[in-house]
C-alpha cells in the first residue's frame, strides 16, 4: 500500500475516536493508519485496538516513549517507510479531516508535489465564535506572511518558497522525508517541529506546496485554555511557554 497517514497520540482517549471516526468516513480509504501511543497514561491504545478490528484499513498501533510530537510523528513516518509507503499524511488525534483528504492528498502527489502542507480551520463540534472562526485564522496567516521574509526563512539554500504549515495536516513522499533528515525529535515546548520539518524540505525539493483544498479541523483547546495572545506567542517560535510543561499537552 503506497499511501500511509500517520497520527501521533498522547493521553487522547477523548478525542481520538472522532478522529477515527473521520479517517474511516474519507472518500479514499486506501490507505494504511499508523497511530504512535506517544506513552499515554489513559485508555488510547485500547481505543485504537478496538477500532482496528472493523476498520475499513489495516492500522498499526506503535509505541514511543520519549515524550514529543515531533518525535512521535518520526518514529510513524519511519515505521510506515519501513513497510514500504512512499506517500505519508500526518494529522492529529484531536483533529477531523475532511471526507474528501487523502483522496486531495493523493491527487496533489499525482500532480509532482513532494510536500503538501494543507488547511486547518476550527473544529465545527466546538461551536466556535466569530473570533475563534474568522479572526484568529487571519492572524495566523498574517504572521505566516512575516515569515516568508523572515532572515531564517529566506536562506538561498531554500529551493521552494516558504508556505504556511501545519503539523496536524501535511503531507510527504517517503523519499523526500528520508532524504530531508524527517521531523527534529524534541519535545512539544522546544520548537515547532512542522516548520522545521518544511524547512528541511525545501532544502531539498523545489516541489514543496500549499494546498487550500486539504483541509482539518483543528481542536480549539489550546486557544480556549491558554487565550488568543499566549497561544499566537506559543506558535511564534515558542515566545510564550507554560511554566508548567504538563500544561503543553493541552487536553
Amino acid at each position: 500500500m503506497s499511501l500511509w497517514v500517520v497520527v501521533p497520540a498522547y493521553d487522547e482517549a477523548g478525542s481520538i475516536g472522532a478522529t477515527l471516526a473521520a479517517l474511516a468516513a474519507q472518500e479514499d480509504t486506501g490507505f494504511r493508519l499508523v497511530v504512535v501511543d506517544n506513552a499515554s497514561t489513559d485508555g488510547t491504545a485500547r481505543i485504537v485496538r478496538e477500532f482496528a478490528r472493523s476498520a475499513p484499513f489495516p492500522v498499526d498501533l506503535v509505541h514511543e516513549p520519549e515524550p514529543g510530537a515531533g518525535t512521535a510523528a518520526d518514529t510513524g513516518f519511519r515505521h510506515a517507510v519501513r513497510g514500504g509507503a512512499r506517500l505519508l499524511l500526518r494529522t492529529d488525534a484531536d483533529c477531523l479531516p475532511a471526507r474528501d483528504w487523502t483522496a486531495v492528498a493523493r491527487a496533489e502527489f499525482g500532480r509532482g508535489a513532494e510536500m503538501v502542507c494543507g488547511r486547518s480551520v476550527p473544529r465545527r463540534d466546538e461551536r466556535p465564535t466569530f473570533a475563534e472562526a474568522r479572526l484568529l485564522p487571519a492572524l495566523v496567516r498574517l504572521t505566516a506572511l512575516y515569515g516568508r521574509w523572515r532572515p531564517a526563512h529566506r536562506d538561498p539554500r531554500f529551493r521552494a518558497p516558504y508556505v504556511l504549515c501545519h503539523g496536524h495536516n501535511l503531507g510527504i513522499t517517503a523519499g523526500l522525508y528520508v532524504r530531508c533528515g524527517g521531523a527534529p525529535r524534541e519535545r512539544l515546548e522546544e520548537g515547532s517541529e512542522d516548520v522545521t520539518l518544511l524547512n528541511r524540505a525545501r532544502e531539498h525539493s523545489a516541489a514543496v506546496v500549499r494546498c487550500e483544498r486539504l483541509v482539518v479541523e483543528n481542536s480549539l483547546r489550546r486557544l480556549r485554555s491558554w487565550g488568543a495572545r499566549r497561544t499566537l506567542l506559543w506558535y511564534w517560535d515558542r515566545r510564550y511557554r507554560p511554566v508548567d510543561t504538563k500544561e503543553v499537552h493541552v487536553r
